[in-house]
């Protein structure tokens, strides 16, 4: 009886093993068709499943206004309380789509684990940030620059140029 229980299960996981093959396959030759998403798939921490669901996701890029509010969308950017001119920051919003937020912070947490050593700016940029703030305060802080090149580029129709990037930001 626990051997026929063991087969069910195997076969049950190797039916969820084929049919997470072919979910990958789409989405590869979605990427590969989308210009949208090899645009902004040469992002570094956003691969082909992050590139689908923000092309599929953020659909009119003429809904946000600038970066910001795409990230503030997003959930990426802390909440602001704001009087007489004193600006305050607090943790961030959460406010925005979870599953996007998620896949930019992880994506966002490999570009960190790979970013030593490296002489890019924007590697720079992320050593720079860990000496002075934790680990996961750097992936959010890349996940929501991320955000806004992603906005960036969508809503100009240009390349990912990396050096320009870490420049304005």
């Amino acid at each position: 009886m626990f051997r026929d229980l063991l087969r069910e299960i195997f076969d049950e996981l190797t039916e969820l093993d084929r049919r997470i093959s072919s979910c990958n396959r789409k989405i590869r030759n979605l990427l590969r068709t989308n210009e949208m998403c090899q645009r902004i798939s040469r992002i570094e921490g956003i691969g082909p499943i992050t590139a689908t669901a923000l092309v599929a996701a953020m659909g009119d890029r003429t809904c946000f206004r600038n970066g910001r509010q795409f990230a503030a969308w997003l959930g990426l950017v802390p909440k602001q309380k704001s009087s007489g001119g004193k600006a305050r920051l607090f943790a961030l919003s959460k406010r925005g789509d979870r599953y996007l937020r998620t896949l930019m912070i992880h994506g966002a947490r490999a570009v960190l684990g790979k970013a030593g050593g490296k002489e890019d700016p924007r590697s720079l940029w992320i050593t720079r940030m860990r000496e002075r703030r934790h680990p996961n305060v750097v992936a959010v802080a890349l996940a929501n620059k991320n955000a806004r090149i992603v906005w960036s580029i969508l809503s100009r129709g240009q390349e990912y140029q990396p050096d320009h990037a870490m420049q304005a930001g």
